[in-house]
């Protein structure tokens, strides 16, 4: 282990032997349990968890634990497996759980506290409790994108509003990840919720079925099969994906009025086996290195505003200032009952 992993671990067994036996005679101690610590080290993250292997090796090496990664899935899945084995945590700290099931993982008591020294003070805007549940590591905006080329060939204003895309000029333009199965199909769900409230987000899909909306399983799909502005060049010119598309596909544009924020997270595991080292583990998703990487590793912002961004962004990534917002206790309360009514809606 390295020193200051080390450092952290002897500092807090010196504090709990400073502060002694609780002071109440005869009554029970109330002195809190130091923090667990093994050799082996387990992460849980979604499966679109990517850093360098230089950096990972780079922690393994400084940490001096058995780095272990586990990925079962998705967000959705990821979270449902954190409560079922919550009595039994197959990992020590979790990375990716997001704004849209954060309530779940909170009220499920699947994660432990933890407030985080390296942590920008400015990222507390994007915290999701006010007791440290859920670390912010980075974020992203799932934007509606289109084919600039296409509009212009076609003589078309490209739209610019959720209320546009049921416009009869825009009919069978517009392909969508399904939300039952999509971490930005859900995005884009609770951004025609937060748009359109409870029940009139489903007036509005039911306009877009209408008008020819097309549903597939994920982003895959729909960016690289579906979207006429990527590789695949498909036939349709709209398509939910991120506002950092168009850094990568820059004759494409994000629609800036239709945005959601995803937030991700990173946590302590209730019943970790190595807190120590899931502590380190956070503060490491923190770190300059890391933060610097997740733009090109896994196209997301990172929470550090001092981070520089590939160029490629600066150049051609919207700026989104007014993203559409749901609350995760709207978003935890809702999701469920939001997917199913969305599904009979849509799907039928």
């Amino acid at each position: 282990m390295s020193p200051r992993f080390a450092a952290v671990a002897l500092s807090a067994i010196l504090l709990v032997g400073c502060a002694g036996p609780a002071a109440t005679p005869g009554g029970p101690s109330t002195t809190p349990a130091a923090p667990t610590e093994s050799k082996t080290l387990t992460v849980l993250t979604h499966d679109s968890f990517a850093l360098s292997d230089a950096t990972i090796a780079a922690f393994k090496a400084s940490s001096g634990y058995d780095v272990k990664f586990v990925a079962p899935g998705d967000v959705g899945t990821l979270v449902n497996q954190l409560v079922l084995t919550k009595d039994a945590p197959l990992g020590d700290v979790v990375y990716g759980i997001d704004n849209t099931f954060a309530g779940r993982a909170i009220s499920e008591g699947v994660v432990k506290p933890y407030a985080s020294a390296s942590l920008p003070a400015s990222a507390a805007a994007y915290a999701a409790d006010d007791k440290d549940s859920l670390t912010p590591i980075d974020y992203g905006d799932v934007c509606l994108n289109a084919d600039t080329g296409w509009f212009k060939a076609h003589k078309l204003a490209v739209p610019e509003t959720l209320d546009d895309l049921v416009k009869p000029e825009y009919k069978d333009l517009l392909v969508v990840e399904n939300p039952a199965s999509s971490s930005p199909g859900l995005a884009f769900l609770a951004a025609t919720v937060g748009e359109k409230g409870e029940p009139g987000y489903l007036d509005y899909w039911t306009s877009l079925k209408a008008n020819g909306v097309k549903v597939v399983k994920g982003w895959t799909e729909a960016y690289t099969v579906e979207f006429s502005g990527s590789s695949g060049k498909g036939d349709r010119p709209l398509v939910v994906s991120y506002n950092t598309s168009p850094a990568y596909e820059p004759a494409t544009e994000a629609l800036t009025r239709t945005c959601f924020r995803q937030v991700e997270y990173a946590a302590v595991l209730a019943g970790a086996q190595n807190e120590v080292g899931a502590r380190a583990f956070v503060d490491f998703m923190l770190s300059a290195k890391v933060q610097a990487e997740i733009p090109e590793q896994m196209y997301m912002n990172p929470v550090d505003p001092e981070v520089k961004l590939p160029a490629e962004w600066v150049k051609h990534a919207a700026v989104v200032t007014d993203p559409i917002e749901v609350s995760i206790d709207a978003l935890s309360a809702g999701r469920d009952t939001w997917i199913k009514a969305w599904t009979a809606t849509v799907i039928g």
